[in-house]
């Protein structure tokens, strides 16, 4: 698809403007990279490539055998020294670089543009290895690089499905991301016919199918270049400024077909030497290479030169030359791909850049004459030592068994003739004197890097008995070496990364990303923002240890709620959003990335809506409900009382009426001799009493729920 839209361009400017001939591009862009390679071949890769050897602590070439051979590791102490600050400035919780925006249309954008970004970086990508690989050629070999660029990723699912039938064939058909290959089919169920023609029909068809769908899914890649494949023209003092920059890398013919290139046209350009053999600095990285590439017979996997060159050239012209992307491969330099481009797309990193010059200096400069230094002494300190405990001797030539002279274990002895004939030439131990040298040459590296023990509080002889404030004074004033390093890191290199990665994002991705960010998933489109966003860096020289700075918020936190107490919420100096970033601050200073799981957006926060308050003549109504609830209450109560009452003497009565039945029954038996059922008569008044209370009960029920 690649190779389809540059011909497209091509055939245009062809037809439409007067372009440059190919075979004439082709000259100075042969030209240029011979011009690159020249420059960092034989000027900059053998000073890179000794750099390495110091930082491994490889032998110097001049040891002596019987000599100590030791070395020291001034390079990459120091080295290991600087780089944990550094990865902690740019990984830690603090965001060190930033959109700014250009208005306040710009804001929100803004702070998503940031987000998304440091998700390409580090979720996309592996942000914190990429950035490490940099940081470190740039502290040992002078720069480091980091490439960004859009890569055309193509995601593919299958699937396997049986049983479709023709309408669901079709339907699969239909979607332009789906590719069908038909397994089998067969006829399902027996010929029908046609009722309107009479017509046999075929049965209908079940078909096992194999849908393959393809996703495009592009990504934005960064990754760190190896120094040596790095190519810019000798008289650049930058990368936006040089006429000609390139990525130069050793490929297979499959790498270049998988990138959209035609088989045929780069099956030819495979070389069977390596056309970087004159790079001294990447073999001495990994010695194990060779300059045989293409033992293998497989020509896919045949190695082939590929230059990605960014040139400045009057293509079209115009007499204006434009920046363009123009791909070669093979010796010959065969161009493979030309197309204009907006910018190159390196980041470069330099820890003490040369003003008008693009490649700086390392810490290898400053450190290399130290180590050289310092393993001499110690390798003199060594003999010295050797020699006063294994002292040489002399002897008379005939009178000693040599054997037993030259054994040296402990305890062994000397046959001799007479007494005498063995004399130890005793040498006095001199490393002492040496001592305040190595000290001196530490000192000296301290002054030159700023790295010491007391750039990570580890001094403790040098720091005790010494106030608090002259300790953190020391510490202070070592740590803004690494500081300043790290401010040039933002300012340069990682301020055009992230330029880059906008500038990628904002022309290739074509559809919105859910993506999550800040504890919450959000669609990014990041075809709505504003190209021109400034970045921004955050890193700051003396501001202070973590410590400092986590008390300075809790004391500026402390003011706020203060000056909210006394003059309100909503007063002239502070409001809730202010004191939430100063609790968010605090919260990632302490090493939590994302302080939304433990604060909240205060302009996000919607308070409960107010319950309805009802009118007074609601209210009234209520107040009329209750009272009429409380006298009908209070009149039943007066009603079951009377109740009881009547009960209670309807009781009496009947109790007063029982006896006197008693009393007549015997008044009748003695008189008259006539016996009366009294229990009949008692059975009676019960049911009367019975009856009563259930008549009562009725009452009380009725009253109750009127």
């Amino acid at each position: 698809m690649d190779n389809e839209i540059n011909d497209l361009i091509e055939d245009i400017e062809e037809e439409f403007m007067d372009v440059m001939d190919e075979d004439e591009l082709q000259g100075i862009v042969g030209k240029e990279i011979d011009d690159a390679v020249d420059f960092i071949d034989n000027w900059i890769s053998p000073v890179r490539a000794t750099a390495t050897k110091y930082y491994r602590g490889e032998p110097f070439g001049d040891e002596e055998e019987g000599r100590s051979q030791v070395v020291s590791m001034d390079v990459r102490d120091t080295v290991q020294a600087i780089m944990p600050s550094l990865m902690r400035i740019f990984h830690g919780s603090e965001r060190t670089v930033e959109f700014a925006p250009n208005g306040p249309e710009d804001v929100a954008a803004a702070e998503q543009a940031t987000a998304y970004v440091n998700f390409i970086m580090n979720r996309d990508n592996d942000g914190f290895l990429v950035t490490h690989s940099a940081f470190k050629d740039a502290l040992i070999r002078k720069v480091g690089i980091i490439k960004a660029y859009w890569d055309d990723q193509t995601k593919f699912e299958t699937h396997e499905l049986t049983g479709i039938d023709d309408a669901g064939l079709a339907a699969i058909a239909a979607d332009p991301a789906a590719e069908i290959e038909v397994v089998a089919s067969q006829p399902m169920g027996e010929p029908q016919m046609d009722p309107m023609t009479g017509a046999i029909m075929p049965p209908p068809m079940m078909h096992s199918i194999r849908v393959t769908y393809v996703h495009p899914d592009g990504r934005v890649k960064i990754e760190a270049v190896p120094p040596e494949e790095f190519l810019i023209s000798r008289e650049a003092k930058s990368v936006d400024e040089a006429d000609f920059v390139a990525h130069r890398r050793i490929v297979t013919v499959s790498e270049l077909v998988a990138m959209g290139y035609d088989q045929d046209d780069v099956e030819g350009l495979a070389s069977a030497h390596d056309d970087m053999n004159t790079n001294v600095e990447r073999y001495t990285r990994n010695s194990a290479l060779t300059n045989e590439m293409n033992e293998r017979n497989d020509p896919a996997m045949r190695k082939v030169l590929y230059v990605e060159s960014y040139i400045r050239v009057d293509y079209d012209q115009d007499g204006i030359a434009e920046l363009r992307k123009i791909c070669t491969a093979g010796d010959g330099k065969k161009i493979l791909a030309n197309e204009p481009v907006a910018i190159a797309p390196f980041a470069t990193f330099c820890p003490d850049p040369e003003p008008h010059d693009f490649f700086g200096m390392g810490i290898f400069e400053a450190v290399a004459d130290i180590q050289r230094i310092k393993s001499s002494i110690m390798r003199n300190t060594l003999d010295s030592l050797a020699m006063s405990i294994h002292p040489r001797v002399a002897i008379v030539e005939g009178m000693v068994n040599v054997d037993d002279v030259m054994n040296t274990e402990t305890g062994a002895i000397i046959r001799q003739r007479a007494a005498g004939q063995v004399q130890p030439m005793t040498m006095p131990f001199v490393g002492q004197a040496a001592f305040p040298v190595l000290q001196y040459m530490d000192e000296l590296k301290e002054a030159r890097t700023g790295i010491s023990k007391a750039s990570a509080g580890l001094d403790a002889g040098a720091l005790q008995s010494s106030t608090a404030s002259a300790v953190q004074a020391t510490v202070s004033a070592a740590q803004q070496h690494i500081e300043l390093i790290a401010r040039i890191f933002a300012e340069t290199g990682m301020k055009r990364l992230y330029k880059l990665i906008l500038q990628l994002v904002t022309s290739h991705q074509d559809r919105e990303r859910m993506v999550r960010l800040s504890n919450a998933f959000v669609p990014i489109d990041p075809r709505v923002w504003n190209t021109n966003m400034d970045v921004v860096i955050n890193v700051g020289l003396g501001r202070g240890t973590d410590q400092e700075r986590m008390m300075m918020l809790r004391q500026i936190g402390e003011m706020q709620k203060e000056a909210m107490q006394t003059m309100g919420q909503q007063n002239p100096l502070t409001d809730m959003g202010k004191l939430s970033n100063t609790l968010k601050a605090m919260t990632e200073l302490a090493g939590f990335k994302d302080a939304s799981q433990f604060w909240n957006d205060p302009a996000e926060f919607q308070p409960p809506p107010d319950a309805d308050k009802p009118d007074i003549n609601e209210q009234l109504i209520q107040v009329q409900i209750q009272q009429i609830q409380a006298d009908i209450q209070k009149k039943a109560a007066e009603l079951d009382l009377e109740m009881k009452k009547a009960q209670m003497i309807d009781d009496r009565e009947r109790d007063k009426l029982e006896a006197d039945l008693y009393v007549k029954a015997e008044e009748m038996k003695a008189k008259y001799g006539t016996q009366l059922n009294v229990e009949q008569i008692r059975a009676k008044l019960a049911i009367d009493r019975e009856v009563m209370k259930a008549q009562a009960d009725v009452i009380k029920e009725a009253a109750r729920e009127e």
